[in-house]
């Protein structure tokens, strides 16, 4: 269906070796997931049940300002719940009832466990049933946990997805869901590059109002615009739906291949594809090739930590001419990311999970030109002379689909810049 400009490689990496790392990590709360959903979903409310640390946490996170009216909040969990002392159960309970009275707007409400709450083995899908039976059909309350413990910060959205799919009506119409939370426009645009290709029976989960048409059934297939998603994948395969599988709509290349794999399933022509793509193709090219002036020849570190590693590694070789040294990822996910690893040409040492001082060690001696890290490892490293880019950056910002790809290409390209400006400086 797509024609791209470079070739796959002769061999990719989806059956390359991968170093399976199991050891000390350092990863980001799962509750940040949150600073993103609840701008997405307009009419929902997220109560995380944790400790005063998660609020600190999502306050800071969020930049919440004083007047603002946040739409998540935290249930502190004191001292006498831990120790067992009140039956936290009817404490969450009136918490919530208080909450659902003074906000009449909150049509969803996601319990979401943390830390303290799962030590405490707080049993929340219980809450999240017996509060469902008291409010609804005007209120539906699920649950899902948020924990820090063992998980990369992205997973927050992949558990609060996936907790959503038993509860979607059944259909058996035919129809593209496409999954993943995105900002509004980047969404619109997507659907816009669909509609135009005649694709127009479409959903999106998340949906921006829980009264949003959202079914599932076993003539629904989905596209994954994020690829840190396998729980919601799972959940949507033991509904009946089908994946499309794709590289990820990263770049112009990924968005073409992206856009090429759906247009393939529902039958269009290559001639329609063509006319609605050329455009924003070139569009995207062009802003790319502004920022890979900076990039080509350069080499790039990839630590685990949000799950995009893959297919930002595929998208920095082959659209801005980099090179990757170590491609890190806490979940290596074949039936997500296996078409990204078959573009991704063979050479890069590719990592799951972590031991984040063996993997500090090959970073030292490889001496990278960019390495893509976790907030709490980029300073140490900038102050051993690395230049680096916080992974956490790139679920921030809009960076999917043909308009932003030049964006995606300066968010790696300014670090470098900024790096080359204050040598001149230095050397002035």
């Amino acid at each position: 269906m797509t024609r791209h400009d470079a070739p796959p490689p002769t061999r990719g990496c989806r059956d390359a070796p991968v170093l399976k790392q199991r050891g000390q990590h350092e990863v980001f709360c799962g509750l940040t997931g949150i600073i993103w959903l609840h701008r997405k979903m307009q009419d929902a409310f997220f109560l995380v049940v944790g400790s005063r640390t998660c609020a600190h946490l999502l306050q800071s996170a969020a930049g919440v300002m004083i007047f603002a009216e946040p739409r998540f909040g935290t249930a502190i969990l004191e001292e006498t719940d831990l120790a067992g002392l009140k039956d936290a159960q009817e404490e969450l309970e009136r918490e919530v009832e208080r909450l659902l009275a003074r906000r009449p707007d909150i049509r969803q409400l996601f319990l979401v466990g943390s830390c303290p709450s799962e030590v405490i083995k707080l049993d929340l899908a219980r809450a999240a049933e017996r509060l469902t039976l008291r409010h609804a059909p005007k209120v539906r309350v699920l649950n899902y946990s948020g924990s820090g413990i063992e998980t990369t910060f992205t997973e927050g959205e992949d558990a609060c997805l996936a907790s959503m799919v038993p509860a979607l009506p059944k259909t058996n119409e035919r129809q593209l869901m496409l999954v993943g939370a995105l900002p509004d426009v980047v969404e619109d645009q997507a659907l816009d590059l669909l509609a135009q290709m005649g694709i127009d029976k479409v959903s999106v989960l998340p949906a921006r109002h829980a009264d949003d048409p959202v079914a599932v059934g076993p003539n629904t297939v989905f596209a994954l615009t994020q690829p840190f998603l396998g729980g919601t994948h799972a959940a949507l395969e033991r509904r009946g739906a089908r994946h499309v599988p794709a590289p990820l709509p990263f770049g112009e290349e990924g968005t073409t291949a992206w856009l090429a794999a759906l247009a393939q399933e529902f039958g269009v022509e290559r001639a329609r594809f063509d006319a609605v793509t050329d455009a924003p193709r070139a569009r995207a090219r062009r802003a790319v090739k502004q920022a890979a002036e900076t990039l080509a020849g350069k080499t790039v570190f990839f630590f685990p930590d949000s799950q995009l590693e893959i297919p930002l590694a595929r998208f920095l070789t082959r659209e801005c001419g980099m090179q990757a040294l170590e491609v890190g990822t806490p979940y290596l996910h074949k039936a997500i990311l296996g078409p990204d690893l078959d573009l991704l040409a063979e050479g890069p040492q590719i990592a799951e999970g972590q031991d984040v001082d063996l993997q500090l060690e090959r970073c030292r001696a490889a001496r990278p030109d960019l390495t893509v890290c976790g907030l709490g490892l980029a300073n140490p490293l900038e102050a051993e002379g690395l230049t680096t880019k916080w992974a956490i950056e790139l679920v921030f910002t809009p960076v999917h689909f043909y308009e932003q790809a030049g964006d995606l290409a300066g968010l790696f390209s300014r670090p470098l810049r900024r790096r080359a400006a204050l040598h001149l400086e230095a050397a002035e």
